[in-house]
């Protein structure tokens, strides 16, 4: 479904994806681990043709998205849905109109067709009878769940998560983790998962891949990842001050 294949890019200067590959089967839920600001969100946004690579390429269903025309990228991106760290709700529409924005914004269905699906992806999640509730009347938790309703309105075959369970409570982080298992499982989706939360990593992965200086360093099933003797990968899923991280940045010295 996604082949990432020796993609670098930079900004000023700073080499943020160095030839980095991954592929990514169809169906599969692949977790990208590693620091904050090593370029996972860049990956993202490269596979949804947000950004241009310096070399390299991204193929999804074996288009290179850096050289599809604006309407063939369109076509490409109503089929992948993006769940943003903070939901990214609109302030000024209700649960309803965020849920169907996509439908609304780009097909030609009726408002009751679009409210209908806007409920069927909200009772999947968990949130029936608030669709009139405004952003500003919902919890944390309520706004991830919404988010993850408008990602699958649109019945997208790809669904890119950027850090699912930041800024939310244990309980809450582990009821996203089943909901991102539960639809996997109902829906059958291809998904790329960003986060540094282990315990959500190991929860909800098929395969994991460490992010590293640019490259992934090493992928693997959650069993796979937590067995390593690789000591980049030791010190970060072990949450671990000490280590080649650290010494390599200079942090802890």
């Amino acid at each position: 479904m996604i082949k990432i294949q020796e993609l670098s890019k930079s900004f000023n200067h700073n080499l943020v994806l160095n030839n980095l590959s991954l592929n990514v089967p169809s169906g599969q839920t692949c977790v990208i681990i590693g620091r904050s600001g090593c370029g996972k969100s860049v990956l993202l946004k490269h596979i949804v043709g947000l950004l241009s690579p310096d070399s390299g390429r991204v193929l999804v269903e074996d288009r290179e998205v850096g050289r599809l025309k604006e309407l063939e990228l369109v076509a490409l991106r109503s089929k992948i849905s993006m769940v943003f760290q903070g939901g990214a709700l609109f302030d000024s529409m209700n649960v309803i109109e965020n849920v169907g924005f996509s439908l609304i914004e780009h097909t030609k269905m009726s408002f009751s067709e679009i409210s209908a699906r806007a409920k069927e992806s909200l009772a999947l999640v968990g949130l029936t009878g608030i669709g009139n509730l405004m952003p500003s009347e919902l919890s944390g938790g309520m706004k991830k769940r919404v988010a993850l309703a408008r990602a699958i309105c649109i019945k997208p075959e790809i669904i890119l998560y950027d850090e699912p369970t930041t800024g939310v409570d244990p309980i809450t982080g582990d009821s996203i983790d089943e909901l991102i298992r539960s639809l996997h499982d109902k829906l059958k989706v291809t998904s790329i998962v960003v986060t540094h939360d282990m315990k959500s990593a190991y929860h909800i992965a098929d395969k994991i891949a460490m992010m590293y200086k640019g490259k992934i360093i090493l992928e693997g099933t959650p069993e796979q990842i937590q067995s390593t003797s690789d000591p980049v990968v030791h010190q970060f899923i072990n949450g671990l001050s000490k280590g080649p991280i650290t010494e390599a940045d200079g942090s802890f010295k």
